[in-house]
């Protein structure tokens, strides 16, 4: 008989109704019935694309002996951590506390008042290679309930006071200034992989906010080797197995420095940040190589990802048939009957394939007869040394994809994750928003605002609050920073692309929302709202992970709109801001390279660009290629339209108003440094003009 979790929205709840294991949501009932029954709780929090949380749901959550003793000794519950970013957060910072490491599936038993005393990520059913299993932890932890129960309370208060502690940190403000942005770098480069790019070790993620960083931080100080560090990364990972060659898209990570062996899951947010990557990348150094990623992730995106409703699914799955990555892999045999005699030998050595496999068994290391596709150098170089052009390898290489994409379409496809997340369609609208000015791209605009327009239309409540996740027809889950930070982070991008007022204005709304219900007056914002579910710890996330963190994006934000409308008070909250954090981002920059995005937008030189006229008048438009042809990171756009538009702009940004049209004709003015340079109705001029006023001239 289905549990609990049959009647949840999540489809990683779903994906655990029928387990053995009494599950409950995470609710109050739950907690009560902990308390009347005098148990702990077990609480398993995970993903439905994650890979290591299906294994341990099959060796364990699906196996009845160990359900009898989860069911016997707690209460257990399950949570999507997509769901519930605030619980997961929360408790993922326990595990890092207790274990030095985190990760999913997340495993934490507490008391019945929610305070944690054990911590672990994947569990196996029996002991093996040292790692204890569930079969031994659950009589201990249920004896040591029983019969040590002081020691277990003890534990848990003491661990909730550190964990207080870690949440309400308030590090001793400091002088931050743009030399700790060439500090970061430093850092950055001393971490740098120069032979496989990105930062680090494996296991290895994109981060594509730290190349986002490094692109700025090249365009204002004209250092090289920050843009060959990007150039380097970017196309690595394009050549790699942590890239889909044959329906594009980037999965999560590799688990290898040379980014070939990923784990297959395709995360939404990953697509809409290595958009935005790849986009800036073309804007910065005009190779076209970059464009092509750019559009092949949104091609992607756009054909796997899109719900009807026009805003965008979470993720597709790792595992299909039970199997990590079978979606993705391929044996010789299978090239051999898909592209016959002419082409295999070609896709056999170009994509690195080998007869014995390249593809081992995480687990066991063992060969398993399948292949990763990859590419060992750019496309360019693979064509010369075969004397081709790179307009014949190109023409060879998209046909091989073709037949093995339609070939592949007839797979088992992994599950989709067809949850709406307002934060995550916040990142993907400001990509395809970038993506659309700078590729003047039309399906892109109207992409980015179909997922807009839903997301206001279903996710915004009369009060002006945000929900957090929709699906089957249900909006539900108050919004967190996230969903606030990013969705006007879409929005104001939406703005610059299609000057359409009403979004600036509901971005305006949405960031008076988050100060009056999440700003910490120290300088920084929680997670949740100050009307929220109450928990052991108000949480507050404060470094970036795969994403940048809420706080970062939320300072990006205040400074944009402080430019935008001219309202001092933004400034003086994100003023507040780069106080609070300048202790923490110079401990340790390489972690806080969103909020360092946004400390050098805030340091400037920033341009204040109006263009006055209809959006239509061609003169406006080359106006507009003319900037988005240049990479222009410390830039905010408006247009100011004559009439009622052109008002309805002035009520939200008073110092347009006098910013008009020059004897009719279409007009741009480029200011900065508060003060302003003549106003010019033609496009060669505002080109000289931008050009001019470049931070440096990079090399």
């Amino acid at each position: 008989m289905p549990n609990r979790l049959q009647f949840e929205k999540s489809p990683y709840l779903q994906q655990h109704k029928d387990d053995p294991v009494d599950w409950w949501p995470w609710c109050e009932e739950a907690f009560e019935k902990a308390k009347a029954e005098d148990k702990p709780i077990f609480l398993s929090i995970g993903y439905a694309a994650c890979h290591w949380c299906h294994v341990m749901a099959h060796e364990s959550f699906q196996d009845e002996e160990v359900a009898r003793l989860l069911n016997d000794a707690f209460i257990n519950i399950k949570v999507d951590r997509e769901e519930r970013p605030d619980i997961d957060h929360l408790y993922m910072t326990v595990c890092q506390m207790v274990t030095g490491h985190g990760g999913w599936p997340l495993t934490i038993i507490m008391t019945p008042d929610k305070k944690p005393f054990f911590a672990a990520t994947y569990i196996p059913k029996r002991s093996r290679y040292g790692r204890p299993g569930l079969l031994e932890i659950i009589p201990r932890i249920k004896e040591a309930w029983q019969q040590h129960r002081d020691e277990i309370i003890a534990s848990a208060e003491k661990l909730t006071g550190t964990l207080q502690k870690v949440m309400s940190f308030e590090a001793p403000s400091q002088i931050i200034d743009a030399e700790w942005l060439e500090i970061a770098y430093r850092r950055l480069d001393d971490i740098f992989d120069r032979k496989h790019g990105g930062f680090g070790h494996a296991p290895k993620f994109p981060t594509p906010h730290t190349l986002l960083f490094l692109l700025r931080y090249w365009h204002r100080s004209g250092e090289a080797h920050a843009l060959q560090m990007v150039e380097h990364t970017l196309v690595q990972m394009r050549l790699g197995g942590i890239y889909d060659h044959v329906g594009f898209g980037f999965h999560r990570y590799a688990t290898d420095e040379a980014w070939r062996v990923p784990h297959f899951e395709k995360m939404l947010y990953d697509q809409a940040l290595l958009t935005m990557a790849y986009t800036e990348a073309y804007q910065a150094t005009g190779n076209p190589f970059y464009e092509r990623t750019a559009r092949e992730i949104l091609t992607y995106v756009l054909r796997d990802l899109r719900a009807p409703e026009g805003a965008f699914y979470s993720s597709e799955d790792a595992d299909s048939e039970g199997e990590e990555g079978k979606f993705y892999v391929w044996t010789v045999e299978e090239l051999r009957e898909v592209l016959g005699p002419e082409l295999t030998p070609l896709a056999i050595e170009l994509f690195n394939v080998d007869p014995e496999g390249n593809y081992e068994e995480e687990a066991t290391g063992e060969r398993t007869g399948k292949n990763i596709l990859y590419l060992s150098k750019p496309p360019e170089a693979l064509a010369r040394e075969r004397g081709w052009t790179p307009e014949e390898l190109e023409a060879k290489l998209e046909e091989i994809r073709q037949r093995l994409f339609a070939y592949r379409a007839r797979r088992v496809r992994p599950g989709r994750d067809e949850k709406i997340l307002t934060d995550w369609n916040g990142l993907m609208i400001a990509a395809l928003a970038r993506a659309a000015q700078v590729f003047d791209e039309v399906a892109y605009v109207e992409a980015a605002r179909s997922a807009a327009d839903f997301l206001l239309r279903t996710m915004h409540t009369p009060e002006g609050r945000l929900w957090h996740r929709y699906r089957e027809g249900e909006a539900g889950i108050p919004g967190m920073l996230d969903d606030y930070a990013f969705l006007t982070w879409g929005l104001l991008d939406l703005y610059e692309t299609t000057f359409e007022t009403s979004y600036l204005e509901t971005a305006l709304a949405l960031t008076e929302q988050m100060l009056a219900h999440f700003w910490d007056p120290r300088g920084a914002f929680y997670m949740t709202p100050d009307d929220g579910e109450p928990m052991i710890v108000r949480p507050r996330e404060t470094l970036d992970n795969a994403l940048p963190s809420g706080n970062a994006v939320a300072l990006m934000n205040l400074v944009r709109l402080g430019h935008m409308t001219g309202r001092t008070a933004y400034e003086e909250h994100a003023d507040a801001m780069i106080r609070f954090f300048s202790g923490p981002v110079k401990q340790q920059p390489p972690i806080f390279t969103g909020m360092l995005i946004a400390i050098d937008l805030a340091f400037g030189p920033i341009y204040e660009l109006v263009l006055a006229g209809e959006p239509d008048d061609p003169t406006l438009r080359e106006m507009l290629r003319t900037i988005h042809r240049r990479y222009l990171p410390r830039k905010v756009l408006l247009l100011r339209r004559p009439g009622e538009a052109g008002e309805r702009l002035v009520r939200v940004a008073p110092f347009v108003a006098a910013q008009l049209p020059v004897d009719g004709r279409a007009t741009a003015y480029v200011c900065h440094d508060y003060r302003c340079e003549q106003p010019v109705t033609d496009p060669e001029a505002l080109a000289r003009q931008l050009d001019a006023l470049q931070p440096a001239q990079p090399a």
